[in-house]
Parts: C-alpha cells; structure tokens; sequence
C-alpha cells in the first residue's frame, strides 16, 4: 500500500473529532485532502470507530446524496454501516463535497437530525463551496485550509529528520539549505516532492495545469477567450512578488478591466494564488494601494511563466516559496507587505494578533539592507525583524533561513 504521510493540519483537525461540527478541508486539487481523509480514518479505524467513505467523484454516490438525506441514510445501512437502531456514532467522510447541487442543504439535515452521524468533507474549491454554501450553516462547520505541502512536511515525506531549533551543525545547515532549494524549485504538490525524476516532476505539474487550472477553474469562472485566459495565467505567474495593476493587466491581456477583477477573484478562491494587502494602520489608506500578488506553490508558478522547471533558483522564486511558508505555518491573512510613497519597501509584514515582525527575503544575506527596516521600526516602535536567507553568513540572530522563520 501507498504510504500516506501525516499532514500538520491533522493535529489541529484533531480537536474537533469528537464534536458535533462539521469538519470543512478547501483546497486545490492534488494537494492531498483525500490523503488526509485516508489518514483520519485509518486512525479511527485503529481506535474501533465505525467510518464509512464516499467519494463524489464517482457519480452514483452524487445521485444518491443530491436525492436527499433520507437516500443517504438508506445507503449507510444497505452497506452496514448504520444499522437500524444502533446509537454508535459513525464518522462519513465525503470527498469532492462541491459536486452536490446543493450540499448546504444536505449537510444541515444531516447534521441537525441525526446526531450519530459525524461528517468530514472535502472541497476542492472554496469558490465552488462558497458559492452553494448557505448561510444556514453558520456555527455547525469548522473550516481548514489545505496547502501544497510546507518545507517541514516535505521533510517528513523525505523521511529526512528535522528538529527546529537555533542551532544546527554546519553539516545540517548545508543539507537544509540543498532540500530548500528543491522545495524552492519544484514546489510542493505531494505527488511532486515524491517524484524524484524532473522530467515527470513537469509532466504531472502540468497535468495539473491542463486539469485543474486551465479546466476547471476556467468552467467556474465561465472564460469564453480561453486564449486570453491562459494568457492572463502566464502574465500573473511571471509577475509572482510585484505589485498588480489589474488596468495594467487589462491592457496586456486585451480583456476587460472587469472581466480581469472576476478572474482574480476566482484564481484567489481556487488557491492557485493570493493578492496581498499594504501593510498600514490606516486602513482607508490601505483601500487605495495596489496589491502584491504571489502563487501558492513556486513549481506550478514556474511552470506557466517559463514552460518548465529551472536549474538556477532565482530572487523571486524564493520570495515566493517563503511566502508559500509563511501563509502554511500563520494564516493567509496574516502576511503583508510594505511600501511608501517615496518607495521604501519591505517585503512581508508578518501581523500575528498584536505582534508585527518585518521581514526582508535576499537569496544571500550580503545583499540584505537593513536601513529600510530600521526606519521602519523606528516608526512604529519594534526592535525585531528577520532577514531571510539561503547563502552567505548571518550577521546576528535576526538573520535567519528560511525554515526558522
């Protein structure tokens, strides 16, 4: 059997198994929601839980749950998993939960009439869910984000031992600093990591891309030009770490202006990418500053913009492998980035309830400045900061690689 790794998001999914909420994983295809079903359940299994799996891929079970729950309950006790009269809990797992026409529905009855039934679904898209999705379902479903996996994870699925902490041997650091830049280069999609042969590294990447992106999300967003869709596409990959003017885009595209803000909004909700917000504590100043915009996983990334994986890592595509870390390891609303008018600029604010750390990303740390971080401070009154590096020699504890952030 295939071996199915423990993902960081199961110890805080964890939590809430033996609650009556919902439990909701979003997103994207690939990064490995239905591998984390797999894992609870055969946890659960292993405790003597009763669980059953449906998979909305196959559309005989879509029949059956979009014709209601009572279709439903029938078919957990035909497969005896429910038998009649039986109060023990059993915990269904539903994979590919958006193909139901109205899953919103489904999920309340099922959670509000039988209590002996815990539910954990997937959704491969939080647009599609969002948009079915009904306000009905306010505080019965808790809600995690997946990811293409962290540097940590892709350690573990390496079997390569990590333990964090300030000090490691200059041995350690060097082999670090080797599976960095592969993280960096290729991403992190588990079927990727677990690829070691480059040319199926970029033949499954861009089966993602055919499948995926340029399907799927391309059904939801209703493209007419897919052309000047897959055009778009190229243009926002190879603008990963740059401020985004969407007129700008609009120009070079040929499509509307309008018709570019749908797009964005869709690609944001699909987890293809993220449009990053100025950090200020104005917040009306915020609304009329351009956002950056960054892709998730740097392979996918790498692959639209320049047809292929790359030997040679460069600046921005390791500026956007630590943001893919920071928004794994915090929060997607947690990261922003700084810029003034006379264009000093910072490339991530990391805001984690009160605390604000700046954080300025250089391949090597010889070409870190820190004169724009210390006016920064100096404004808003910290002393911390990180300076983000692979190679060369750190100066002092605030220069840190990247799996220390």
């Amino acid at each position: 059997m295939e071996t199915i790794y423990k993902r960081t998001v199961i110890d805080e999914l964890s939590k809430y198994l033996d609650t009556d909420d919902i439990i909701v994983l979003h997103g994207a295809r690939q990064v490995g929601k239905t591998s984390i079903l797999l894992y609870i359940r055969e946890r659960l299994n292993n405790e003597g839980k009763r669980t059953h799996l449906i998979d909305l891929e196959d559309s005989r079970f879509v029949k059956i749950l979009d014709a209601g729950v009572g279709e439903f309950i029938t078919h957990l006790r035909e497969d005896g998993v429910l038998p009649s009269g039986e109060k023990n809990k059993v915990i269904v797992f539903i994979d590919e939960i958006q193909y139901l026409k109205n899953p919103s529905s489904f999920l309340k009855i099922a959670a509000d009439h039988h209590k002996n039934i815990k539910l954990i679904v997937s959704g491969s898209s939080s647009f599609a869910i969002k948009s079915k999705f009904r306000d009905s379902l306010a505080g019965r479903t808790v809600n995690f984000e997946v990811y293409p996996l962290s540097f940590r994870e892709l350690l573990l699925f390496k079997g390569y031992h990590f333990e964090e902490g300030s000090q490691y041997t200059r041995k350690k650091t060097d082999e670090l600093k080797v599976l960095f830049r592969e993280y960096a280069l290729y991403g992190g999609y588990p079927k990727i990591v677990l690829t070691p042969d480059l040319d199926r590294k970029e033949k499954y990447l861009q089966q993602i891309i055919d499948t995926y992106v340029k399907k799927d999300i391309r059904d939801l967003a209703n493209v007419k030009d897919v052309e000047k869709f897959n055009k778009l596409l190229e243009a926002l990959a190879s603008q990963s770490g740059q401020m985004l003017n969407v007129t700008e885009l609009s120009n070079i595209t040929k499509i509307a202006k309008q018709t570019v803000e749908k797009y964005l909004f869709i690609l944001e909700n699909t987890y293809l990418l993220k449009l990053i917000r100025p950090f200020s504590k104005n917040i009306r100043s915020e609304l009329f500053r351009l956002p950056k915009i960054f892709f998730y996983d740097t392979g996918l990334m790498q692959m639209l913009w320049l047809k292929g994986l790359q030997k040679e890592l460069i600046g921005v595509v390791f500026e956007t492998a630590v943001f893919s870390e920071l928004v794994k390891k915090y929060d997607q609303n947690a990261v922003f980035y700084w810029r003034t008018k006379d264009k000093r600029e910072i490339d991530f604010i990391l805001k984690v309830r009160n605390s604000i750390l700046p954080i300025e990303v250089k391949l090597n740390f010889g070409q870190f400045n820190p004169s724009t971080i210390q006016y920064f401070n100096s404004h808003y009154g910290i002393k911390r900061y990180n300076a983000v590096g692979l190679n060369g020699e750190r100066k002092n504890e605030f220069y840190v690689h990247p799996w220390d952030v």
